[in-house]
């Protein structure tokens, strides 16, 4: 499992920063390039919660995890010969609408095998999913001193060999399926979704999450027009990820001591200010890097929160899809109406209304966290 994550986030860092430098070479303008990069997020509103599905209702995860990978591989081959921009957009939307279903597949697979009497083994977890965050930040540092060598023109294969070798990882997987799973696939994921304290922690994820595409999709091009150079700015990205690997591999030592609302709540809050001291302090290098340090906690403390409470509320015959639900409210209709919302607020305000904006979603996402956790304490008492 640990080289599934590597090789599916390094395929995601080969792909995201470096393919708008390829489009830019095909000699596509910048709307045909910012609505080929949006591509990703509209895929992410309906691939993962079909692969969810199917997982739950199959009971063998794995198979499910191949076909993944080996049809993103399958389409990552159209790269090498699509040039025009019809053609590069369908190969690419076919790209993510496969690797859709490793994320929740492998998540729902993986809580199976780290399973004990409380839930999840938060240690173990942690281990494994942190080499995610190395694969993407080795792809991204790895291929930039590729392409800048070789040229922008073997993106495409660099893209299809880390799909490949994603599909060689996950060639790898015990494939043995899950009897729980089989047994009560008629279970009804919506009655689960109804429940409030459920319904108020789907929606702390999709604004706390909403606030983070202000730093995804708008941080670089702030930094810039505040006069930081780009070593800079690949500095206070890099921060950011050591500290996100840092908080996966310690996060057995202290995550299991407050309740996963409680890390909700503190994540939120804390990017709130993150996103406030960026709008108000962005020129300033020392805020940036203090801030940027802050998405252990933004990100990394969120996101290990939101699979142990999934993982808790979705049993085995739902997992799939309570995984796929928190990529699709989450990182899907998230990205959608972050990068389009964004876009519109930076064209009339510029950029740091943007992480303004940013800081008031993260404090609703605060607010919605409490009232789950809130709810989640009324429904225990009444047991």
């Amino acid at each position: 499992m640990a080289a599934v994550w590597f090789c599916y986030f390094a395929a995601i860092g080969a792909f995201n920063p470096y393919a708008p430098l390829w489009f830019k070479e095909l000699g596509f303008s910048t709307l045909a390039i910012g609505s080929i990069a949006s591509l990703q997020s509209w895929t992410r509103v309906v691939a993962p919660y079909g692969w969810g599905w199917l997982g739950d209702h199959r009971g063998h995860r794995v198979p499910l995890i191949r076909l993944a990978a080996a049809s993103a591989a399958v389409a990552a081959v159209g790269l090498l010969w699509a040039r025009e921009y019809t053609t590069v957009a369908l190969v690419t939307v076919a790209v993510f609408l496969a690797n859709g279903g490793v994320v929740p597949l492998s998540e729902a697979m993986l809580a199976r095998f780290l399973r004990t009497e409380d839930g999840i083994d938060t240690a173990r977890y942690g281990r494994i999913r942190v080499w995610g965050s190395v694969g993407f930040i080795v792809a991204v540092v790895l291929f930039g001193a590729v392409l800048e060598r070789v040229g922008i023109g073997w993106f495409p294969g660099l893209v299809l060999a880390m799909y490949l070798l994603l599909l060689a990882a996950a060639m790898r997987l015990p494939s043995t399926p899950d009897q729980t799973t089989v047994q009560a696939r008629s279970s009804g994921v919506w009655r689960v979704l109804a429940r409030p304290a459920v319904a108020w922690f789907f929606a702390s994820v999709f604004f706390t999450v909403l606030a983070h595409t202000a730093l995804y999709a708008f941080f670089s091009l702030y930094l810039v027009e505040l006069g930081h150079g780009k070593a800079a700015v690949g500095l206070f990205w890099g921060v950011s990820v050591v500290v996100e690997i840092l908080f996966f591999w310690f996060q057995g030592r202290f995550f299991d001591r407050a309740d996963p609302h409680r890390w909700l709540q503190r994540a939120a809050a804390v990017a709130a200010l993150r996103f406030a001291l960026i709008a108000a302090l962005g020129a300033h290098a020392a805020v940036l890097l203090f801030a940027q340090a802050l998405h252990a906690l933004t990100f990394a403390g969120q996101h290990a929160a939101c699979i142990v409470l999934i993982n808790r509320w979705f049993p085995s015959a739902l997992r799939g899809r309570g995984q796929a639900l928190y990529t699709v409210l989450g990182y899907g209709l998230s990205g959608v109406i972050g990068g389009v919302g964004g876009g519109w607020i930076s064209s009339r305000w510029g950029y740091a209304a943007v992480f303004w904006a940013a800081a008031l979603s993260a404090a609703v996402g605060w607010w919605c966290a409490s009232r789950s956790r809130a709810r989640d304490a009324e429904a225990a008492r009444m047991l």
